[in-house]
């Protein structure tokens, strides 16, 4: 253990005391207790400042973050339109009128609306009967009792504002088909709009037209239709004399160049095939139309040969001025797209067929799809219009042989083809002859396509329109079946819608039909920024059975959902889908419909009388500073309940549009 250290304070006195005390002297007595500690003296003065030190050397910099992951699109929320409802008829008197919504809601705000009339089949235009099929020579075509053929089958209608004026082009979906250009008035404060004059359209440059149906309008102001079930090249090859050509379809088309389809010696038509050929070919017809109209009212028409030959729907034109889409309202058909060289200009580019990748159980209602695009090739019309002069036939295009009973073909080198001709199907055996490539992408696209492995098994494809907002096409499907369900390989191969394709399409069959989004983005392999890319049903129909006693007895589609869209257009800004319906008994009355994208509500705003389509809706926002959704009834009591008809003046096409509505912005 250490000593504990015990500390002792001294005076110096005593030091020094200590230190003088002589050996001998006697012993000093204690020390006296210490003193008090003296007062601290003052501080000393401050030393000066150390110099700074120098600076420390920068930090290492630390490694940058990772990238984020983009944030998705943004919803573009823009304006709400509300019809009124229209209820389905239900009387005999309800049954032979066009009913209509009566007001719309257009952001809260309510407008008074009606169906306009703007003229009917007969009708007598300033010096021309509207209606009136005149052939290449501008002649009235006759029908077999020699009276005058007016067309009753109004198809799409479309409105041009060519400089301060309003023009309209008509198609007349007939054989000879046809089309007029009429002027319209513009009431200013009301926007009625009245026919002034109207006029023919001649055709006769390009080879006549053949049974015109739907269409839209481009970006560029211009009205794109399209002639529907061409002839079947490969019947003409092989007929011997016109008796052989259908006498409600092909040989209709020859009363154009004047030739007598009616005349017959021993039972057989005097009318020779060599007459025929000398003015006609079966390659004049199946194209997308395209008609401008001048600042001075003067049209001018065009057939896009190189956008190629189906049986043409119509065609739409993309934002970007180059991407368009083709539906095929034929019995085995595809979508087709087509990609033009230039913005604006649809006379040259490449096409491409569509590949369905089914992603829905089969049998699924509607279904789902992935797709791809089988390219087909480019060409430009003026290569087409040149093979066309050339007569090229489709025996210089196809070697052809009979199919086995399974469906194959007998002979290596040919390729087991059920694609859609003149708007039938039937299996064929085909095997493509050398240096014909472009040829039979053009001429006998849906054939072609089918033999490079694109899906042809749509059936009767219809109406398609897009939203900007959400990047959705849309694609009215009039009818689920045939080609479209899922069949088994075996039976006799020319009843099988499915013999010779792959079966991508395997859904349940569906009568009533319905409208399909796809999606769209960028493709740079394509080089379109517009490019589809999937299938989804959005709504579809629903099969019933009324009962007799039911005030609906007769419809075999659900009244309360769509029965076999047709064409739909498409109100930007205000998230409404509008699907107008041809239908026989779906529905004994069509109807137009207005869908919902965001709540998935249908509102029935038009109903039209017996027998007749709902053709040509198409939504123009702003015309002159009012709205009008253009729409057609097509031929009244003509699809079904003729019975039903008092006159010839029931049966009248109407040309009108539901509205009008105020201006209304795509926001």
């Amino acid at each position: 253990m250490a000593t504990k250290r015990t500390h002792r304070r001294w005076t110096a006195a005593a030091v020094l005391g200590l230190l003088l005390v002589p050996a001998c002297s006697g012993g000093d007595g204690a020390p006296g207790e210490p003193g008090a500690d003296g007062t601290p003296g003052a501080d000393g003065a401050p030393g000066t400042e150390g110099t700074d030190g120098t600076n420390g050397t920068n930090g290492t910099n630390g490694t940058n973050g990772t990238n984020g992951t983009d944030g998705k699109d943004g919803v573009t929320y823009g304006g709400e339109v509300h019809f009124a409802p229209v209820s389905f008829p239900a009387s005999d008197a309800q049954k032979r009128l066009v009913q209509a919504s009566t007001s719309v809601a257009v952001d809260g705000s309510d407008h008074p609306i009606d169906f306009v009339t703007e003229f009917r089949a007969g009708d007598v235009l300033g010096s021309e009967t509207f209606g009136l099929i005149v052939d290449h020579q501008g002649m009235a075509v006759k029908n077999d009792d020699d009276s005058n053929f007016i067309s009753n089958a109004f198809d799409f209608s479309s409105l041009l504002q060519v400089g301060n004026k309003i023009f309209q082009v008509t198609h007349l979906e007939t054989l000879p088909g046809g089309m007029y250009l009429t002027e319209l008035s513009q009431d200013a404060n009301t926007g009625a709009l009245t026919p002034v004059s109207t006029q023919p359209i001649d055709f006769s440059a390009v080879g006549g037209l053949w049974t015109p149906c739907a269409g839209s309008v481009s970006p560029w102001n211009t009205h794109l239709g399209g002639e529907e079930y061409p002839p079947d090249a490969r019947e003409w090859d092989e007929i011997a004399t016109i008796d052989q050509l259908h006498p409600a379809f092909t040989r209709p088309m020859l009363r154009y160049w004047g030739l007598d389809i009616y005349s017959t010696t021993n039972g057989q038509l005097d009318l020779t095939k060599a007459q025929v050929a000398a003015v006609w070919n079966p390659y004049f017809h199946g194209w997308v139309t395209e008609v401008a109209v001048a600042m001075d009212g003067t049209p001018s028409v065009m057939k896009h040969r190189a956008m190629g030959r189906v049986a043409v729907e119509l065609a739409y034109v993309m934002p970007d001025q180059r991407t368009a889409y083709i539906t095929d309202d034929g019995q085995n058909g595809s979508l087709y797209m087509f990609v033009a060289d230039t913005a604006g200009n649809l006379s040259a580019g490449s096409l491409y067929a569509m590949k369905w990748w089914q992603t829905s159980p089969d049998g699924a209602d509607g279904g789902s799809a992935d797709i791809e695009w089988v390219d087909l090739g480019h060409a430009t019309d003026a290569e087409i219009d040149a093979m066309i002069a050339a007569d090229i036939t489709f025996g210089d295009i196809f070697a052809v042989e009979t199919p086995l009973n399974d469906g194959s073909c007998p002979t290596s080198g040919f390729i087991p083809v059920n694609a859609s001709q003149a708007g039938g199907s039937r299996l064929e055996c085909l095997r493509l002859e050398p240096g014909m490539e472009k040829a039979a992408s053009r001429f006998e696209t849906a054939r072609y396509a089918n033999m490079l492995g694109a899906t042809t098994e749509v059936r009767k494809e219809e109406g398609v329109t897009y939203d900007p907002d959400s990047h959705t096409l849309f694609v009215a499907i009039s009818s689920i079946e045939r080609g479209m369900e899922s069949f088994a390989k075996n039976g006799n191969p020319n009843t099988s819608y499915d013999y010779g394709t792959s079966d991508d399409i395997r859904l349940a069959s569906n009568t009533c039909g319905g409208v399909y989004a796809l999606d769209v983005a960028p493709d740079p392999a394509i080089g379109s920024d517009y490019v589809a890319q999937n299938w989804r049903a959005i709504v579809v129909g629903q099969e019933m059975s009324y009962g007799q006693g039911s005030p609906y007895a007769g419809n075999t589609c659900s009244v309360n959902g769509i029965a076999n869209p047709d064409n739909v257009t498409f109100m930007v800004g205000y998230d409404t889908l509008i699907i107008g319906e041809d239908t026989g008994s779906g529905h004994q009355n069509d109807a137009v419909w207005a869908y919902d994208m965001l709540t998935g509500k249908l509102t029935r705003i038009l109903t039209t009388p017996y027998g007749s389509e709902t053709t040509s809706p198409y939504w123009y926002p702003d015309l002159g500073g009012f709205g009008y959704l253009k729409l057609v009834v097509q031929h009244p009591y003509g699809e079904s309940d003729s019975n039903q008809s008092t006159g010839p003046m029931d049966e009248r096409a109407y040309d009108g549009y539901l509205g009008p509505f105020p201006a209304m912005s795509t926001k």
